[in-house]
């Protein structure tokens, strides 16, 4: 039997090491496809721009994993499906499988006027690389800090890591004693910027802004982004640098394969983490729509829950079962400001949230290493 996974990221390499569970035999031959194979860990980004972290030491090759896994990768893109999912279209050519799990992560929104040229996203490496760049040449000056949204998915947001560059850089400044030289702005067209993570939270970041001196532009519009700034229905924001995260969306590709979209352009999926229509084709993490209450997130933890289920599914379903695993959707974060982090959860039936701790600053940089050792390793 053959699974082909699509993506190399928190939710591909979550299912292969869950089938390989499962697959003691070894009878089940997983294609990965793939632009490259490696893997960023994604959630230390907030640190490239102060230096606390660089490429080399959140990035690894996958390679010496996918042989230890028996897995055989392909390095190609998908470019579409044929076969109600049997048939992934890749730049390699036609990939045939018995089940299929789509796991490339979602897109960017970048529609506003000048975003590509007037923007880091440093949700990219090397936007945060740039950023990086540009804070160490300025002695000085206007930093605006923001996200939006998709208006036709309000799920489709990635919010928390901008709070999250936003406080690190604060700290970086004030520990190099620069800070009085710097003016930081955040800015959002939703008047209440975090509200997924709950109302305690909103009011909590709110108030950490206030007290770090940073000025706030909310609930306006934004109109474009231009060399000096921001422009927003409300006026002119002053930048020297400005960091945002767009709404996301679903990769172009999606729309080749036939499968059901949601309105935000993501694949449509069930409690199952099936592709709704489909047969043995799942999806996962970023790239996928699924059902859950008004405050799911898009994250990584989520997609790892996601690929977990998916896998257990598509095992069953090759076996002759019915597919019947489920997810819990959860929201778990943690804040981080590189001096302290502030614990963030949601489950269906409570949330919670904790005061700024060192601990959990501690625990983030160990969930990093955690995430990275199976992958450097070479047991």
């Amino acid at each position: 039997m053959n699974i082909t996974i699509v993506g190399a990221n928190f939710a591909a390499l979550a299912a292969i090491r869950r089938i390989k569970q499962h697959d003691l035999g070894r009878s089940l031959n997983i294609t990965v496809v793939a632009p490259k194979p490696e893997f960023f860990y994604q959630p230390s980004l907030i640190w490239i721009p102060t230096g606390s972290r660089t490429r080399d030491q959140i990035h690894v090759s996958l390679l010496d994993f996918f042989e230890r896994m028996g897995v055989h990768y392909v390095q190609a893109r998908a470019t579409g499906c044929e076969g109600g999912g049997r048939t992934v279209l890749t730049t390699a050519g036609p990939i045939t499988n018995d089940a299929l799990l789509i796991a490339s992560g979602g897109d960017y929104l970048r529609k506003a006027p000048g975003i590509e040229h007037n923007a880091l996203i440093p949700c990219t490496l090397n936007d945060a690389e740039r950023a990086a760049d540009i804070l160490g040449r300025m002695t000085g000056g206007n930093l605006a800090f923001g996200f939006a949204g998709n208006p036709n998915e309000p799920t489709a947001i990635r919010g928390g890591p901008m709070f999250e560059f936003m406080f690190c850089i604060d700290n970086y400044l004030r520990r190099i004693r620069q800070r009085k030289h710097f003016s930081i702005t955040f800015f959002s067209p939703m008047a209440e910027p975090g509200k997924r993570m709950g109302p305690a939270a909103v009011k909590g970041l709110l108030a950490t802004m206030k007290k770090r001196g940073i000025h706030t532009h909310l609930g306006h519009k934004i109109k474009g982004f231009k060399p000096n700034g921001v422009e927003t229905e409300k006026g002119h924001i002053p930048s020297d640098m400005t960091l945002f995260i767009p709404g996301m969306t679903g990769q172009p590709w999606f729309a080749k394969t036939g499968f059901p979209l949601s309105p935000g352009g993501f694949l449509q999926a069930d409690a199952l983490g099936r592709v709704e229509g489909t047969e043995r084709v799942y999806v996962a993490g970023d790239a996928g729509s699924f059902p859950g209450p008004e405050w799911r997130a898009k994250q990584a933890h989520m997609a790892e829950l996601q690929a977990r289920a998916a896998a257990d599914n598509m095992v069953l379903q090759l076996s002759g079962r019915p597919a019947k695993q489920t997810f819990r959707t959860e929201l778990i974060c943690i804040v981080d400001t590189e001096k302290t982090g502030i614990l963030v959860s949601r489950f269906p039936r409570f949330g919670m949230i904790l005061p700024p701790l060192y601990l959990m600053h501690l625990v983030k940089r160990g969930l990093e290493w955690w995430s990275l050792y199976p992958f450097r390793s070479a047991f």
